[in-house]
């Protein structure tokens, strides 16, 4: 299973923005994106006295930012992108929602994990069920009223027995409900793009593939 294995901060630093792909790092002073926000590369420091970035180039770099939220390489991207277009609605808004029903972003989204990869990584390696069924892919694509539960032998663990302790101040988005003492959560609906708080203009993606 392809998947990027090079520096998280360098991709905050091309994308000029924190992408929060660390975790709680990222909200400390170790952040690398606090000490040298200019990109990565010989040339990282000049790049902002270059002149006005052309259309396709911001078009390019909203569609690499998602894909970097997300975890996402570029054929699985793409692949999303042409479902996004199938369904009724806007492609965009669309997108956003099968981005979000990943099991990897649910996982993070109910606070289960810090980030999505280490969400992705605690799938992998089989700590949840879907509906009392093991799942170990990270691109499964949840539904409504899909129940997510961390597994009994899982709960053992010392990373799992701490979790319902911080889950109690956490807040899961209006389109999940979490159960944080028993370690489950459900969806209980789609989301809507209003409920989707990622800093990304969807419109300049469908632009992109739409050349």
């Amino acid at each position: 299973m392809a998947r990027y294995v090079g520096s998280k901060c360098k991709l905050c630093r091309r994308e000029g923005e924190k992408l929060f792909l660390k975790g709680d790092r990222c909200y400390s002073p170790k952040c690398a994106f606090e000490r040298r926000s200019y990109a990565p590369g010989m040339h990282g420091r000049s790049r902002s006295f270059r002149r006005k970035t052309s259309d396709y180039g911001v078009q390019l770099r909203e569609k690499q930012k998602a894909r970097r939220i997300y975890g996402v390489l570029e054929r699985q991207f793409r692949r999303y992108f042409s479902v996004a277009v199938r369904y009724k609605g806007l492609t965009g808004a669309n997108l956003l929602q099968t981005l979000e029903r990943r099991l990897d972003n649910v996982v993070y989204r109910f606070g289960f994990a810090n980030s999505r990869d280490q969400a992705r990584q605690l799938v992998l390696h089989g700590h949840f069920d879907v509906n009392g069924r093991r799942a170990r892919t990270p691109s499964t694509l949840v539904r409504a009223n899909d129940v997510i539960t961390v597994r009994e032998r899982s709960r053992k663990l010392a990373y799992f027995k701490d979790l319902p302790g911080t889950l109690e101040h956490a807040a899961a988005p209006e389109w999940l409900s979490l159960d944080a003492a028993n370690l489950q959560g459900e969806v209980t609906s789609l989301p809507s793009r209003e409920q989707i708080d990622v800093p990304i203009r969807e419109q300049l993606i469908v632009e992109y593939y739409s050349r």
